[in-house]
């Protein structure tokens, strides 16, 4: 039955496409993690800035009374 024989060539090349394809994945990830954290980063940032800013706002000083 010659179908069912191994071939190398196939061997090979389905290798190195699985190589190929494993890089590609792992560089996709890698900048989808760079994109995330910098997300993150930004949102925590901009978080950070509005409550300080409403915060700051919210204690207006009082003035002094009979002045």
């Amino acid at each position: 039955m010659p179908r069912l024989r191994r071939n190398p060539f196939m061997s090979l090349w389905l290798s190195a496409a699985n190589r190929v394809a494993s890089t590609g994945r792992g560089l996709a990830m890698a900048a989808t993690r760079r994109q995330q954290a910098t997300t993150s980063a930004t949102a925590a940032k901009e978080i950070s800035s509005f409550w300080t800013r409403a915060l700051h706002a919210a204690a207006k000083p009082r003035r002094p009374k009979g002045g």
